[in-house]
């Protein structure tokens, strides 16, 4: 557990923060004294969100957002700015994802993957980088992925391809951004109580319990684990680690386990 106010006096910027890990991160970081810009396309997620932070006395500002566009993701990194005047960590959660099989996979729908969770991740991540160059202060950069990046993983194509872009644009921008003062690292989680995740992957106690078998600690991640290692990650303790990854999934990917 970090110290209390660990983030005083500093700003984080959640995509995806409405809702699932992003909103557990955000809630995490705001906890630890940041105060927190909340991004999701959707209002009806975000401006709750925030409403929920507020209550705990998290200072909270959302920004309705579609980072796949990035004459949008312009105009949040402006208002983040303009409301908070910084910016020092970038968390980006928000994504896309579905079960399919490869051969039935339509354009559209491998585009729309790509675009929310490469694309996206490139257009924030530029944003932020731009302003932590430019601020002379550095920066951190947390990027959710997933395993199947590396290891490929059955009915995940879309997704699986636009992670590993991901992971790759976080191992060459740790090296190229280094010297600027800027860490970026991922975490990679596991399957993750969450509602989003119980609906999309396991909406039945039969693969529940199929999905449990592939972890070897025999149960599903909880977003407070998932939290505390993004927190970890933007924290100075982890200042002398930039470009990796950070696998929590009790084991999973270790024992070949996949969403088939």
């Amino acid at each position: 557990m970090l110290p209390e106010k660990s983030f005083a006096g500093q700003v984080a910027v959640v995509t995806g923060g409405g809702t699932g890990l992003g909103y557990g991160i955000a809630e995490k970081l705001g906890r630890l004294g940041a105060r927190v810009a909340l991004v999701s396309r959707n209002p009806e997620h975000v401006n709750p969100a925030a409403d929920k932070l507020q209550a705990l006395g998290i200072e909270a500002l959302p920004v309705p957002t579609d980072i796949r566009q990035p004459d949008q993701v312009e105009a949040m990194g402006a208002k983040v700015l303009e409301h908070f005047g910084r910016m020092d960590m970038l968390v980006n959660s928000a994504a896309g994802n579905f079960i399919v099989d490869s051969e039935k996979l339509s354009v559209n729908g491998f585009n729309a993957v790509v675009a929310s969770v490469l694309h996206g991740t490139f257009y924030c991540t530029r944003i932020a980088g731009l302003h932590f160059i430019e601020s002379g202060h550095g920066g951190r950069i947390v990027n959710i992925v997933a395993s199947y990046a590396w290891t490929g993983g059955p009915k995940t194509l879309h997704s699986a391809v636009a992670k590993a872009g991901v992971v790759a644009m976080t191992r060459t921008l740790g090296m190229e951004w280094a010297p600027y003062g800027i860490r970026v690292n991922c975490i990679s989680p596991g399957p993750t109580d969450t509602d989003g995740a119980r609906q999309a992957l396991w909406p039945d106690e039969e693969s529940s319990a199929r999905l449990r078998a592939q972890i070897p600690v025999g149960r599903f991640g909880t977003v407070d684990e998932v939290s505390d290692a993004a927190c970890y990650l933007l924290s100075p303790y982890a200042d002398f680690i930039t470009g990796e990854v950070l696998v929590i999934d009790g084991g999973q990917w270790l024992g070949g386990g996949s969403l088939r």
